[in-house]
């Protein structure tokens, strides 16, 4: 085994809906071959689902692992900033609930990286054909491309997402997450920004974590619209850090972005419709994303 650099990890798991027993399963064996002093705290954040608050509960049977319910849902940036003060070690690795670990060395490439601040180990795609039909897959597996580490290493702070990152407990406690972000969308690009204005190292690491379910077509276009709308209350502080918001802030004639919202006016219902349906578009996406978020009051 490669010599560990790092000896002591928290493993902090945001929740909402999720059955993950099997997530913490796997990264509990893996952090005991490590012999690492570990341990695996998931906090639920409200789930009305109560089902899987229930199944979660087998988590606090697994040695040094913990499953938190919280009564009253505050968004995940919240649950995350929870789950580092409820945290132990020097090293916090947050990961989403939603996910699989592709491999069994993947805490180990955590542990013998050398690097300090921040980490983030990316995201790849399962790769399932029966899937072609679904918009979220469509989408992320057309974006993959760009997840590679020297990709995302060449615009650091802009390319940090919280799908899966390593970080320092002192480099948290000085840059949480923004808890006025209470729907998720938008708070990890906004995290992103904060780390580069207090100047806090953040490296790209080819480490990542597996995408293998997807939520339906309408619950997808769903939370796009919401994350949107987030985007427009926060528009002034994630300039910059935003592709849809450059290009809107781009269109400086006036002509132009009429047009785009008379488009948007009369076809926006028709492009959502093959969106939330079983055979979407992924060019329509990009040109319904652009239509909705310029007809969101206050667009200009």
């Amino acid at each position: 085994m490669t010599k560990l650099k790092k000896k002591e990890l928290s493993i902090l798991i945001p929740n909402y809906n999720n059955v993950c027993v099997e997530l913490v399963a796997v990264l509990q064996k893996q952090a005991e071959l490590l012999g690492i002093s570990y341990e695996i705290i998931v906090a639920d954040d409200a789930s009305p689902f109560k089902e899987s608050v229930m199944q979660n509960q087998t988590i606090n049977s697994l040695p040094n692992c913990r499953f938190i319910s919280k009564e009253q849902n505050t968004g995940s940036a919240a649950t995350r900033n929870f789950l580092a003060r409820e945290s132990q070690y020097r090293w916090l690795l947050f990961l989403d609930c939603d996910i699989v670990i592709p491999d069994a060395h993947f805490l180990e490439r955590y542990m013998t990286d050398d690097h300090k601040g921040v980490v983030n180990g990316g995201i790849c795609i399962v790769d399932n054909s029966s899937l072609n039909h679904n918009l979220r897959y469509l989408y992320e597996k057309d974006a993959e491309p760009m997840h590679t580490a020297e990709k995302r290493q060449a615009n650091r702070y802009q390319e940090f997402r919280s799908t899966n990152f390593l970080a320092e407990s002192t480099v948290f406690e000085s840059c949480p997450f923004d808890e006025r972000f209470t729907k998720s969308g938008y708070e990890d690009v906004l995290f992103g920004k904060t780390l580069k204005q207090k100047h806090i190292s953040v490296s790209h690491i080819d480490n990542p974590v597996m995408m293998t379910e997807f939520e339906s077509n309408s619950n997808y276009v769903n939370k796009i619209e919401r994350s949107l709308r987030t985007l427009q209350e926060f528009r002034q502080e994630l300039r910059g850090y935003s592709r849809i918001l450059t290009f809107a802030d781009g269109i400086h004639i006036s002509a132009v972005r009429t047009l785009i919202r008379l488009w948007h006016h009369i076809f926006g219902s028709l492009e959502r419709r093959n969106l939330c349906g079983s055979r979407p578009c992924l060019k329509l996406f990009n040109i319904y994303r652009l239509g909705y978020f310029l007809t969101l009051p206050k667009g200009d």
